[in-house]
């Protein structure tokens, strides 16, 4: 479920956590830290997931507490509950995998959350994209989905209140937000088929782990080729963040040889652009690239034909 893009990102948060912070963690088991860093993605990936699924079915206990008024009015009588039997919804619902993680994560206990939904699902109901999905009787796949998705990208995300609870009940939301949303989307193309207790499958932890001690063993290595390239630059005055995606980037081109180099080099610009400094991504292209060329003509970058992998 996580891609490769994905587990850069945590490696790199492992890397720089291990550069920047004292005391214990520094000190932790490189590969238990980043096995928890992955743990706390998962977590968050649950509890929005399972915000999504409450906002939907709150359609039903919106219908049932105004139904039960002492004087119902005939707009109270008739709450259309279309949204809480969508297909996209039940799929999820009834997935063995999300029942499961329901049950050990607990995501119903986090404080406010029940209020969160609520307040969501009252501001969906206002919006035309919903009363046009309730105006008709058919289930069409292609909407069933789209009002899931509408729910998630324009009704949770861009919610300031939903989000700072987000941020205040998991910490590594910042790190993660966008992670999580295309992790959602490709969630929702195919609902409730994915392992919600596995989310790096056996491939990607191995590329996980070889990625995190690759990037320590051989990070003097990288520095030496790295260094020279800076030109002006004081390489202790670059950013802790910046000097680590180089370091990887390195690493990736010398000792991944199933991965064409084309593709690290514009993974590594990317995170830049989307973790660094605006200037960064700029910044770490000239580097690779030129690194990238030294390799080359000294024969060093040995990939196998990746197109046959």
């Amino acid at each position: 479920m996580i891609s490769r893009r994905n587990i850069r990102v945590k490696v790199m948060q492992t890397l720089y956590t291990l550069n920047t912070v004292d005391g214990e963690i520094k000190n932790m088991d490189p590969v238990k830290l980043l096995q928890k860093q992955l743990d706390s993605s998962r977590q968050l990936f649950i509890y929005l997931l399972y915000t999504l699924t409450e906002v939907a079915r709150y359609a039903e206990t919106d219908s049932l507490k105004r139904a039960s008024k002492n004087l119902p009015s005939a707009q109270d009588l008739n709450v259309n509950t279309k949204l809480s039997g969508n297909e996209y919804l039940w799929k999820i619902l009834e997935s063995a995998s999300f029942q499961k993680a329901v049950e050990s994560e607990k995501p119903h206990l986090v404080e406010d959350s029940k209020t969160q939904v609520k307040n969501i699902y009252n501001q969906l109901v206002e919006t035309p994209e919903y009363k046009e999905y309730i105006s008709t009787q058919s289930r069409e796949k292609k909407s069933e989905k789209d009002i899931f998705v509408f729910i998630f990208t324009n009704m949770m995300l861009p919610n300031e209140d939903y989000i700072s609870h987000v941020e205040e009940h998991f910490t590594n939301w910042d790190d993660d937000a966008e992670m999580m949303e295309q992790l959602m989307l490709n969630y929702l193309q195919k609902p409730g088929s994915y392992n919600l207790q596995e989310m790096v499958g056996e491939e990607k932890w191995l590329f996980a782990k070889n990625l995190l001690a690759t990037s320590r063993e051989k990070r003097e290595y990288a520095l030496e080729l790295i260094k020279p390239k800076l030109k002006n630059w004081d390489a202790e005055r670059i950013a802790v963040l910046d000097m680590i995606l180089m370091e990887m980037g390195v690493c990736e081109l010398l000792y991944f040889e199933t991965i064409p180099t084309k593709v690290t080099i514009n993974e590594y610009i990317d995170l830049a652009k989307a973790y660094s400094t605006p200037q960064s991504g700029q910044f770490i292209n000239g580097i690779l690239d030129n690194i990238h060329k030294d390799l080359m003509s000294q024969n060093k970058i040995h990939k196998v034909n990746f197109k046959n992998k």
